[in-house]
């Protein structure tokens, strides 16, 4: 719903949401960005959509509701019709047993909608206030079960004969074709899946279907193989890539939308021995920054990123493979120092997140246009804050580097194991150790684990013999592991980590742990588990470890460091959330060894 300036403002000083210096503050980047307040204060996280929209609830005397689509009958949904309920961006959810109607709507002050809606089901209707997203996701009930959509579809498929590339027509791949119909679906069920990927690989006899969910690949389908031809060159049409270029990989993009977000499709193609493989990266334009918090910061690492992203000059360096969240916790940190008063420039690939206000290129080394020429071009263009998406070469890191030494806070990207391992990485890139030592301010390890869900979480208590092994496995010190334990999982408890949970600990052992149920079964988890949460570790550049660094330490050394000074290590925060039964003991050791 779009709530006028004045509202916004005064909802923000009612519900403490902002100081009076903040108000003028957020007026002044509305009217300097020529955008509604409203969109500024999303912008710069003071509030949630969600929580805007219940304080204007609370302000006009509306009923907010949030709504959950499983919880909606399709008889009732369906009573008014989908394109009506589109149109207004309203939904019926519930009728009560004397026949009133209960209605969500974007925009109650909307007197012509609610008037012809009460034509379609009667006067008798209580009317409530919902945000965007939440009408959004339950509007996509109409749809029905997509999965059983593009199964009917691949059967018919699989009756007509078999078609060779040779033979592919323009009919095969048009709009309004099956193969075009298979792939919307396929891309509509994995963004209902909650899919980060779509691999379609040819084999001999079909062509296989896998979904990556919450980190990990699946297999969803297989497809006859007579459809791999028309199947490619639809995607390949729709990336604007060649469809008769077969030898060589390629890449391109494309928009869709699905439930009234838009997501763009990063599309690669490469030959392999059966055909070409296709992989298709889905990332949602509508993402709104999370927190730090949010992402699972909290405790020494939270403290650390805090202090280190407002130093007005340096580095902070991110590590860990690829899938770790890297680029998630950047754009977090990005928004939050996103602020009228200062020039943010990315040099980015891809682009991923983008973040109104900063000013971000696409690295293209094909025009030229690398990462560190880039950021050599960039220096010129007046900025405050860098972050060039990664560190590859020695080129970049020296340019980096002087960039943070000459007044520029710079944010980047290195693929180590972990945030100590990151030091020595730019001495192997030929960076001299003072310079490592005087520019570094802190460098994050981070990995991402499967979050246990809810409702499938099972608490279990481990034996003696599995506890010592705990201990061994995430090695903490035997004489005094499980006080170590309990006295960090009441820190987290009482930072939200895990929620009201009760403690897992008591300080002469481990009380429960947690996995999934094996019989849970909700279309919106998998296996048990839904959506992930970070698991992190900060090393902060103190005194002492500079002179490591100028000592040429190894990467050990310098974790060892780092712990004695306080920093608690990606294994012990992974272990207090498993704790915590945010996360399972097997999740985080799986995703220790990446």
């Amino acid at each position: 719903m779009r709530i006028p300036d004045t509202t916004i403002e005064k909802l923000l000083g009612s519900a403490n949401l902002a100081t009076p210096e903040q108000i003028q503050s957020l007026k002044e980047a509305a009217a300097h960005a020529k955008l509604p307040l409203q969109d500024i204060v999303i912008e710069q996280q003071i509030a949630t959509e969600d929580v805007l929209v219940e304080a204007f609830a609370k302000y006009a005397q509306i009923p907010y509701v949030e709504l959950n689509p499983q919880n909606i009958p399709s008889d009732i949904l369906t009573q008014i019709p989908e394109r009506v309920a589109r149109q207004y961006n309203a939904v019926l959810f519930k009728v009560d047993e004397d026949g009133t109607h209960h209605l969500a709507m974007e925009d109650p002050d909307d007197v012509q909608a609610v008037n012809f809606l009460q034509k379609e089901i009667g006067i008798n209707t209580k009317i409530y206030i919902a945000t965007h997203d939440n009408i959004q996701g339950a509007l996509e009930n109409y749809r029905g079960d997509v999965n059983q959509e593009l199964t009917d579809v691949v059967d018919l498929q699989r009756e007509e004969a078999p078609t060779t590339e040779s033979t592919i027509s323009e009919q095969d791949i048009a709009e309004d074709s099956p193969i075009a119909q298979t792939v919307n679906l396929l891309l509509e069920y994995a963004i209902r899946s909650h899919a980060s990927d779509v691999h379609i690989e040819p084999r001999e006899d079909f062509v296989r279907v896998r979904y990556r969910i919450d980190g990990v690949l699946r297999e969803v389908n297989r497809l006859p193989s007579s459809v791999m031809g028309a199947l490619i060159s639809r995607i390949k049409i729709l990336a604007n890539l060649k469809i008769d270029e077969h030898r060589v990989p390629q890449d391109g993009r494309f928009k869709i939308t699905v439930g009234g977000k838009s997501y763009a499709l990063r599309v690669s193609s490469m030959p392999i021995t059966d055909g070409e493989k296709i992989a298709m990266r889905i990332l949602d334009e509508s993402t709104q920054a999370s927190t730090l918090e949010g992402l699972g910061y909290w405790g020494y690492s939270l403290k650390t990123i805090k202090q280190t992203i407002i130093e007005p000059n340096g580095m902070v360096l991110l590590t860990g493979p690829t899938g770790s969240g890297k680029s998630t916790s950047l754009f977090s940190i990005l928004s939050i120092l996103n602020t009228p008063e200062v020039n943010i420039s990315t040099i980015e690939d891809p682009v991923e997140y983008k973040i109104l206000g900063v000013n971000q290129t696409q690295a293209n080394p094909k025009a030229g246009m690398t990462f560190a020429n880039g950021l050599r071009a960039m220096l010129r263009q007046d900025p405050n804050i860098i972050m060039v998406g990664e560190i590859r070469d020695s080129e970049t890191a020296d340019l980096a580097i002087q960039a943070a030494l000459t007044g520029h806070m710079v944010f980047s990207t290195l693929h180590t194991n972990n945030a100590a391992g990151s030091l020595p990485r730019l001495l192997d890139m030929n960076i001299e150790p003072f310079l490592i030592a005087s520019t570094v301010r802190s460098t994050v390890g981070q990995r991402l684990v499967r979050r246990l869900h809810a409702g499938s979480r099972q608490a279990y208590t481990p034996t003696a013999e599995e506890q010592q092994e705990l201990v061994k496995l995430f090695g903490l010190a035997p004489e005094s592991a499980f006080k170590t334990l309990h006295e960090l999982e009441k820190q987290a408890a009482a930072e939200g980590i895990g929620g009201d949970t009760p403690l897992s600990t008591d300080g002469n052992g481990i009380l429960k742990l947690y996995r999934a149920d094996a019989n849970f079964n909700d279309d919106e988890a998998s296996d048990g588990f839904k959506g992930r949460i970070g698991i992190y570790e900060t090393l902060y550049n103190s005194p002492t470890i500079q002179k490591m660094i100028i000592a040429r330490a190894t990467s050990t050394q310098l974790q060892d460091q780092a712990v004695s000074e306080g920093m608690m290590t990606m294994l012990i925060d992974g272990l207090i959330k498993a704790l915590r039964g945010e996360t399972t003991v097997e999740e985080v050791l799986r995703v220790s060894r990446e």
